[in-house]
């Protein structure tokens, strides 16, 4: 049985870390820090589930909360609030680090996701690869507004897994960009899956995890 999540809150730190940690049931070496995407928070079934899963598979995980919803409870984040999550994003893999001494990985869902690349591509050597769940390419329906700048810079292996139905763009669209990164990726398909990755109000798609489990020992192992 897997020990009861611990909340984790560092204030020693600008900005500062908050969420919940997940250990396995042995001592474990690597760690994955997982956020969420924009108007969600650390408690978001989909970054839960997949927290469970992890440390199920001996690792730890960090599920934490961006700056900017720590500062403000409800809402998207602010278009200047998104250097300050990247801070934040550092803060908390470091808060990890200091924890464990094994590989170290980086995700998150939508904003979070983009958030965490964004920070890798200026921070190559920040952790050993990433976890971009629902990468969002570009805003619905406004497929010109791609949002690939970064991309030809990140040399982190990353691990994409997009629903076949996600507004935020198609998994074709996404396979394309992903050609941009000179870093080792693998995209995985949610056939069926939108933007939650069938994890919208009470749904929960039990063969994700396992699914994502997978494909992530596939490319990091």
């Amino acid at each position: 049985m897997l020990p009861i999540p611990e909340p984790l809150v560092d204030t020693s730190i600008d900005p500062n870390v908050r969420g919940f940690i997940h250990r396995p049931a042995t001592a474990a070496k690597d760690g994955l820090v997982l956020t969420h995407g924009a108007g969600s928070n650390s408690r978001a079934p989909l970054l839960m589930a997949l927290a469970e899963a992890y440390a199920a598979a001996g690792v730890t995980v960090l599920r934490c909360d961006l700056p900017y919803r720590q500062s403000r409870p409800h809402g998207p984040p602010r278009p200047g609030d998104a250097a300050h999550d990247r801070e934040g994003l550092r803060n908390a893999v470091g808060v990890l680090r200091r924890m464990l001494p094994g590989h170290m990985f980086l995700g998150g869902h939508s904003y979070g996701g983009r958030q965490s690349s964004m920070l890798c591509a200026d921070q190559s050597d920040l952790v050993d690869g990433l976890l971009l769940l629902s990468y969002p390419l570009h805003p619905p329906r406004k497929p010109e507004q791609l949002r690939i700048q970064h991309l030809p810079k990140l040399q982190t292996p990353a691990l994409f897994v997009h629903g076949t139905r996600d507004p935020f763009g198609t998994a074709e669209e996404v396979e394309s960009a992903l050609r941009l990164i000179p870093a080792k990726v693998r995209l995985v398909r949610i056939e069926g899956a939108g933007h939650d990755l069938g994890f919208k109000g009470a749904g929960r798609r039990i063969d994700l995890t396992t699914q994502v489990l997978k494909e992530f020992r596939a490319l990091f192992d």
